[in-house]
């Protein structure tokens, strides 16, 4: 364990409803309810789920562009350990070189009015780490390192597809040598050709720098191929935490088994059965007792309504928060 960069305990992150002139407070929206997990140097852990599960906002409350409600986010570099969750807000700059992040979008996250040398390049003026001819160089150099033709660096965003508008972004994000790196989302903007070629200058770049990457997604065939381990949330919770290759072959969670039935297979003779769930998401701020998943559950019994199942490790390190995670046979799909 002497190999961790990043470890979450017990987060929260809630959002208060308000109602009238005043402002009255009525209901908390959980976003994040009481998430734990690490990731270790070099891999990539994917965080996955359905669309308002609380995956963007997890990557969020972790490099501080929100307050936690509750929690730690503990970060280990250069042999200390950094509460970033418990840091003023005026000693945040030291650790923003640490982490950085990738944005879904790249036609909203870069500024239009910027040019490709400014958007690279702001971050190494503002920490003071390069101006002038040194920092054409190291714009040079980034633009290089993501396939983009240095001579470009004076075009402005609308130039680019938005493709190369995500190697932009992922320039910037590498322009102070972070160690972590939150992927949210980023190809699900792209065309499915584009997105492979991405995918594989994420991998390249993992190994050339030894980069750590939380990689938040909705999309588990991209998951498949680029995370190591995965997390599974729903409603603001984690359900199931594991290596990549058990999540998919052998899921423990009956959400996880949802979720794996919708991936298309590459094998027109491979013919599973589509599990559609039953009603909608919950509401993170009334969710329902128990677990939270039980209304939708084929396998619920009476305890599933009552009793909220802790995260337990079932083996091998296999986390999953059901009260029949060793009991039920569930079916998982084969890694190709």
């Amino acid at each position: 364990m002497n190999d961790i960069l990043l470890e979450v305990k017990n987060l929260k992150k809630y959002f208060p409803v308000t109602k009238g002139f005043f402002k009255k407070q009525v209901a908390t929206v959980k976003a994040v309810d009481d998430i734990s997990f690490f990731v270790r140097e070099g891999e990539t852990l994917g965080l996955v789920g359905e669309s308002g599960c609380g995956k963007t906002t997890t990557g969020k409350v972790i490099l501080r562009a929100y307050d936690p409600t509750e929690g730690d986010v503990i970060l280990h570099v250069d042999g200390i350990s950094i509460n970033v969750a418990k840091l003023p807000n005026n000693e945040l700059k030291k650790v923003r070189k640490y982490m950085q992040m990738v944005f879904q979008d790249p036609f909203r996250s870069l500024n239009p009015r910027m040019t490709v040398k400014e958007i690279i390049g702001e971050p190494l003026l503002v920490n003071g780490i390069a101006k002038g001819k040194e920092l054409d160089e190291r714009v040079a150099d980034l633009m290089r390192k993501v396939g983009l033709r240095p001579e470009y660096m004076r075009r402005y965003p609308h130039a680019f597809s938005g493709g190369q508008r995500q190697r932009i972004s992922i320039a910037r994000a590498l322009a102070l040598n972070p160690k972590l790196v939150v992927c949210d989302e980023p190809v699900s903007a792209l065309d499915v050709s584009i997105q492979a070629q991405v995918l594989n200058l994420l991998k390249d770049l993992q190994e050339e720098f030894h980069l750590t990457y939380l990689f938040i997604s909705h999309d588990l065939g991209v998951v498949e191929y680029i995370c190591d381990r995965v997390a599974v949330m729903y409603v603001g919770k984690i359900v199931e935490l594991a290596r990549a290759e058990e999540i998919f072959e052998i899921p423990r969670h009956p959400y996880t088994e949802a979720l794996l039935s919708a991936v298309p297979k590459p094998d027109p003779k491979m013919r599973t059965r589509r599990i559609l769930l039953k009603g909608e998401v919950p509401d993170a701020s009334n969710p329902p007792s128990g677990c939270y998943f039980h209304p939708r559950c084929n396998y619920a019994k009476e305890i599933c309504k009552e009793v909220m199942p802790d995260l337990i490790d079932i083996g091998n390190k296999h986390y999953v928060a059901c009260h029949f995670a060793k009991e039920l046979d569930l079916k998982g799909i084969p890694i190709v």
